[in-house]
């Protein structure tokens, strides 16, 4: 899997949620100012090629879909920023987030919790 670039990941977020799409409808979920037609239809399909969407055509008209679920995109990115930012260490980000943020001691407590419940609904997978 590859990491997307901002347009990528825009157009990816909206196929998320809408499930399937053509590209008027993908341009109708966007921000103002919308991009170009040409464009997003670009992004669709090199987001083809990577492997992210696919399509049905009906005649003329590509209806296009997700296959890369957005959880699994989301644990792949943030898996690498991980890596990438803190040495792949759950510490070291807590550590980051609590001298940047200064979250206090039940705040704390509360991501301990959340990751141990992640770890225990891992194990039980």
């Amino acid at each position: 899997m590859k990491e997307l670039t901002k347009a990528e990941e825009q157009v990816m977020k909206v196929l998320w949620q809408i499930e399937r799409g053509v590209v008027h409808d993908i341009i109708a979920k966007l921000p103002e100012p919308k991009p170009a037609y040409n464009t997003v239809s670009t992004i669709v399909r090199i987001l083809e090629t990577k492997k992210f969407i696919d399509h049905k055509a009906y005649g003329k008209t590509y209806e296009y879909f997700p296959i890369v679920a957005k959880k699994a995109y989301s644990k792949f990115y943030l898996s690498n920023f991980m890596d990438g930012y803190f040495g792949g260490s759950f510490k070291n980000l807590v550590s980051f987030f609590a001298e940047e943020n200064d979250l206090n001691v039940n705040e704390l407590n509360e991501l301990i919790e959340i990751a141990k419940k992640d770890s225990n609904d891992k194990n039980h997978e």
